[in-house]
């Protein structure tokens, strides 16, 4: 099967491109035409590092009729991208947040759904097994009622590797936008699709790089979440790992039910040691690649013709969340919907 990587902007595309790479059931071709002059982390020059064949431009691209493409352009640009793939007959799997307004995401949506191709939105926490346990342990009635849930999602900051996540009119918005999506996806499965009723959200940019030619977006954020079954939800999706954390990024929930607390952590540090070679605290990652489950998934669904998950209006659901807590940080006050209206 063809499958193009449409952009290296956003820093996951790499190891998406690595996992596809050496697969030989797969044919695979990238491209990354908004890519810096000069730049040797994106363009050409990266795919000449990762080995793999490169195209001029989107159009090239498309010419070539790919079965699926994965886009992982900057966020502003998802539905451009989206779109044409759509055009195209191309299944796609799109990096989140799969829009930065709702009119676009809708519309990239409705273009899939006319076009009769799969919209994936890449949230790979939810292929983790462990939240799988958490899940058939919610289902089960093993933790009763589920009463409260407190997700953190903290990592680097994006923008010293990626300055587009920086600038608004790219990213869409700062560590509220990148951050808060995954927690929001895994509640969005928890609570079967049921939206909150209230969204509350603070933030500050005190870690946010400080240049005075340009807008800075929050770097820490904290949300409250109420629903109509008056579970209560907090997400912390700050950028607040220092450059020493062993990990880039990390991300944990801690579920209150009425019978049982669950924790649940999709990257816990297995191994931590001193590397001699390079004097450092190395660490080594659990042995579940995430994004290559995820991956599988897609590929599947795009090969048999099956509704992928989570599909776009996943993602529309959890983008709404997030546009609800820019609303909130603009007015200083909570958002408050029916469920029903969202």
């Amino acid at each position: 099967m063809k499958v193009a990587v449409l952009s290296f902007a956003h820093v996951h595309a790499a190891a998406y491109v690595e996992l596809l790479r050496d697969r030989g059931d797969i044919e695979l071709i990238t491209t990354d035409p908004d890519a810096p002059p000069g730049d040797p982390t994106r363009g050409k020059a990266l795919a000449d590092e990762l080995g793999v064949t490169y195209r001029a431009g989107y159009e090239e691209v498309f010419a070539e009729r790919p079965q699926a493409v994965i886009v992982t352009s900057e966020n502003s640009r998802h539905r451009q991208l989206v779109e044409q793939a759509a055009a195209a007959g191309a299944h796609i799997l799109c990096e989140k947040p799969l829009a930065t307004t709702e009119p676009d995401a809708r519309a990239m949506i409705d273009a899939c759904e006319q076009a009769g191709v799969s919209l994936m939105t890449a949230y790979p926490v939810r292929f983790h097994p462990a939240f799988t346990a958490l899940r058939h342990t919610l289902a089960d009635g093993s933790l009763g009622s589920l009463l409260s849930v407190h997700g953190v999602n903290n990592s680097r900051p994006p923008g010293l590797e990626r300055p587009w996540f920086a600038d608004p009119a790219l990213a869409g918005g700062g560590a509220i936008m990148d951050h808060t999506l995954h927690i929001a996806d895994l509640l969005d499965v928890l609570l079967d699709g049921e939206q909150p009723t209230y969204v509350y959200a603070v933030a500050n940019t005190h870690l946010a790089p400080d240049h005075e030619d340009e807008p800075r977006v929050e770097s820490a954020g904290l949300l409250t979440l109420t629903y109509a079954r008056g579970l209560v939800a907090t997400i912390d999706c700050s950028w607040s790992h220092p450059s020493s954390h062993p990990t880039w990024g990390g991300l944990t929930l801690s579920c209150v039910g009425e019978r049982a607390v669950v924790e649940f952590d999709a990257f816990p540090p297995l191994l931590d040691g001193y590397d001699t070679t390079q004097a450092t605290t190395r660490w080594e990652p659990a042995a579940v690649d995430l994004n290559e489950a995820m991956l599988d998934s897609f590929l599947t669904a795009a090969r048999t013709g099956q509704r992928a998950h989570p599909d776009g209006e996943t993602g529309l659901r959890t983008l709404r969340t997030v546009l609800a807590a820019y609303e909130s940080l603009r007015t200083g006050q909570p958002v408050v919907k029916a469920a029903a209206a969202w």
